[in-house]
């Protein structure tokens, strides 16, 4: 375990040029040198990855696995019949949601991908699986959630050694059982939680599980959550895009600490520097609640920039959007003063939908969208699943690979019916009615030009489909994500065939890289400020340029402010983020020229090793705009 240093708001930095700093010590050779502090047998500390900035202190709420809470208690009789019928409850909502997406993925996919929905509709009504629970419930006097939890975990033990993979295959089958199971109990919950008045009162929570997936984010509902913790997950996971979106400091890839957490137990998270602790002394914990009040209140100053355009102090403009995953992040973005959404992530649309969003339904939401977003200027881009992104009725959880495998556009293409009925929903949402001012449709991980030309032939083909349904739409500039370092490459000849290019930073920096960037171990090579990564953004941004096409960045880097000094410099302007870091870049601006971010960037493009980078961007940051060093990088 590693120390930490006390907490003190960073000091004012003197006006300097810009110039090559003197060597420092960088974080990790800090870490390195760091001694295990306690104060007392209570005192935990880990180190994990700083994956959304500020400080947060609360009271811990633990994910265990799938489950929300730590139900372990007892239950008298009375309670325990209520929980049965909760858990009858649930199996039968859960037996109408099989069959409702068993239906809808028939019609848009087909037998093979709505198949797994009757294996699942045999595990629920499979009379070992559901005695099991009801004795657990009657007998144990266990809840129907802690009955789940035994439940998996038998199964878990059971198939841990199996090398067959259609054994496998069942326990995947069965946890997906459960997961809904568990949605339904943790609804009736919260509705009872409500009825009493009991939701939203007491200490705001950080919510603690070893990773955090879209299920999770939905079950969770309206609970103040002001940090998360996370064991799994680096800068871009889950946990890290539903932190920055609501501006929630967070920790990710925090090894063994869930076993050392129970829920009730203080924790202070500080995602500047990727530090938890657990039960801290009264000194630390009153010097982190003091940091905790300078953060919140810098965010409260800058978000009064909301109104002010977004403006270098030499003058020149920059178009700063909002990244949202839904309706209530474009609102978010039009409160923070985006002009825009530069990414909508509709892939969460699929994976928090109770079973499959057909045409009409994702039609409407994409309407809500655009009628959110700020100026109602938005650019939505295709299903991106595989990988990290799962969904049941797509995708291979097989692939030894997922990352570089079946994912995204690769397995749009092959369910054509499925990718055309979202094209043709995107098109009419931007049909020409006076709603919809600036739609543009996006496609995730393009490789080459023949990617591009068969994107195109589906857009028209989807027009066509339209216009012999008499249904009026809207022709929208066709994009390509920018995520592979082939497209990169050859980012010139990409051009020919994309109206505009939107660079999608999380996955181009590990493919770049070839690090996964949610495995802890080697997730420090994601490093937005590598030499190597630089020289690719330079690359594309002045490619762009050349050709005179719009050129955005999406990625999580559009919100480090070290980041975007350089980006700047580069020559790009436009940057999308999530909406809590409107204001920040907005306040960064202020205070940055096109000179001064040209004449950085042309240091640091001579520089070696991602450490020196590092510190000379930080010594930068502090020069520039002093007050932002507090947020952390």
């Amino acid at each position: 375990m590693a120390a930490k240093r006390k907490a003190t708001p960073p000091r004012e930095t003197a006006k300097k040029p810009v110039a090559k700093p003197a060597p420092r010590q960088t974080k990790d050779e800090a870490a390195a040198q760091r001694k295990p502090e306690r104060s007392g047998a209570k005192l935990v500390l880990r180190d994990g990855v700083a994956v959304s900035p500020g400080v947060a202190v609360g009271k811990a709420y633990c994910i265990r696995d799938i489950f929300l809470g730590d139900e372990t208690r007892p239950l008298d009789d009375v309670a325990a019949l209520h929980e049965l019928y909760r858990y009858d409850v649930a199996r039968e909502k859960t037996a109408l949601d099989l069959k409702s997406v068993y239906k809808k993925v028939l019609d848009q996919l087909g037998e093979q991908q709505a198949s797994i929905f009757l294996a699942h509709e045999a595990i629920l009504h499979d009379p070992a699986f559901t005695a099991k629970v009801r004795s657990w419930i009657v007998d144990s006097k266990q809840s129907a959630q802690a009955a789940l939890q035994r439940l998996l975990a038998e199964y878990t033990d059971l198939f841990a050694y199996t090398t067959d993979e259609f054994l496998k295959e069942r326990l995947a089958d069965i946890r997906d059982v459960i997961i809904r199971l568990a949605g339904h109990l943790a609804e009736t919950a919260e509705k009872a939680a409500a009825d009493e008045g009991a939701a939203g009162e007491g200490e705001p929570n950080i919510l603690v599980a070893g990773e955090l997936v879209p299920s999770h984010v939905f079950m969770l509902g309206d609970r103040d959550i002001t940090g998360i913790v996370t064991e799994t997950g680096g800068r871009t996971s889950h946990a890290a895009i539903l932190a920055r979106s609501r501006g929630i400091p967070a920790v990710s890839g925090v090894e063994g600490i869930l076993p050392r957490v129970q829920n009730g137990d203080v924790i202070v998270v500080d995602g500047r520097e990727g530090h938890v602790l657990v039960n801290p002394d009264y000194e630390t914990l009153t010097a982190y609640r003091k940091l905790q009040r300078e953060c919140v209140n810098l965010r409260d100053r800058l978000a009064e920039n909301r109104d002010q355009p977004a403006v270098s102090a030499d003058g020149q403009k920059v178009q700063l959007l909002a990244n949202i995953s839904g309706v209530a992040d474009a609102k978010a973005g039009a409160a923070m003063g985006a002009s825009g959404v530069g990414l909508y992530r509709t892939e969460y649309l699929f994976l928090t939908h109770p079973d499959v969003p057909d045409e009409e339904e994702q039609y409407q939401n994409y309407v809500e969208a655009i009628a959110a977003a700020p100026n109602r200027s938005i650019t939505i881009r295709t299903l991106d699943i595989g990988g990290d992104k799962k969904i049941a009725y797509i995708g291979d959880n097989r692939e030894a690979n997922p990352f570089m495998g079946w994912r995204s556009i690769r397995i749009s293409f092959e369910h054509p019916q499925f990718f055309l009925a979202q094209i043709r929903a995107v098109l009419r949402a931007a049909a020409p009615d006076g709603k919809a001012k600036d739609v543009r449709l996006m496609f995730p991980m393009v490789t080459t030009v023949e990617e591009m030309r068969k994107i195109r032939a589906f857009v028209h083909r989807a027009e066509r489909q339209l216009t012999e349904r008499k249904i009026p739409y809207g022709r929208v500039p066709i994009g390509l994500m920018l995520e592979v370092p082939a497209a990169a490459v050859s980012i010139d000849m990409l051009l020919e065939e994309a109206d505009f290019v939107s660079i999608g930073s999380n996955d181009l920096v590990q493919y770049l890289m070839a690090a996964d960037r949610d495995n802890p171990k080697v997730s420090s090579l994601c490093e937005p400020l590598s030499p190597a990564v630089l020289q690719v953004l330079t690359h594309v941004i002045r490619t762009c340029h050349a050709a005179c096409k719009p050129v955005t960045l999406c990625g999580e880097i559009a919100a480090v402010p070290q980041a975007c000094v350089l980006l700047f410099g580069m020559g790009l302007r436009s940057f999308s983020m999530s909406p809590a870091f409107v204001p920040v870049v907005k306040e960064l601006l202020k205070h940055l020229t096109a000179e001064r971010a040209e004449a950085i960037l042309k240091i640091v493009l001579r520089m070696r090793t991602t450490a020196q980078i590092i510190r000379f961007m930080d010594e930068q940051l502090a020069d520039i705009a002093p007050k932002l060093t507090i947020l952390g990088s």
